[in-house]
């Protein structure tokens, strides 16, 4: 996927996003901090997380400035709803940040933290694998706790095999 303008990139990040918002919401609030082993991210921390890297390094990285992530603790929003505000706030604010992005700038090269150079549009590709990547955990927490979870697309794979696909 080359990102050539960033209205297309906005819309399919979008969409993105809805997918990681309707599994977040099945997350039972008595179980936000909850770990599955001492010294992994709970649930609010893989919400955490994902606001802030894309707020902190990837929207700062992506404005010239350097990333600033700080954590993903509970000190920075605590309880499912202050947690979803949080969420919501930073990604708001990344989308500031990109829907300022020329074609031009899409093309240039940035440094990653790592001072890796990269283009634009490679650097908001890996936004979104980076989201799909912990959104594919918190579908992991919630079936350990045998939590049901929507279908991705729809349709689960037994409801697709039924169809013969």
């Amino acid at each position: 996927m080359v990102i050539k303008e960033i209205s297309s990139f906005l819309d399919y990040y979008g969409k993105i996003r809805k997918r990681t918002q309707k599994v977040i919401a099945c997350i039972p609030e008595d179980r936000l901090e909850w770990r599955y082993r001492d010294g992994q991210f709970s649930f609010g921390d893989l919400i955490r997380h994902i606001a802030a890297i894309e707020r902190y390094v990837y929207a700062e990285v992506v404005a010239g400035r350097p990333a600033s992530y700080q954590g993903c603790g509970t000190e920075l929003a605590s309880g499912m709803h202050h947690v979803l505000k949080y969420l919501d706030r930073l990604h708001e604010e990344s989308i500031d940040i990109f829907k300022q992005l020329s074609p031009e700038a899409l093309q240039s090269k940035l440094l990653s933290p790592s001072a890796y150079p990269i283009s634009c549009w490679k650097w908001l590709r890996a936004l979104v694998e980076h989201e799909i990547h912990h959104r594919g955990q918190i579908y992991l927490y919630l079936g350990m706790l045998d939590i049901d979870t929507p279908p991705i697309f729809g349709m689960t794979s037994e409801e697709l095999q039924e169809f013969g696909g």
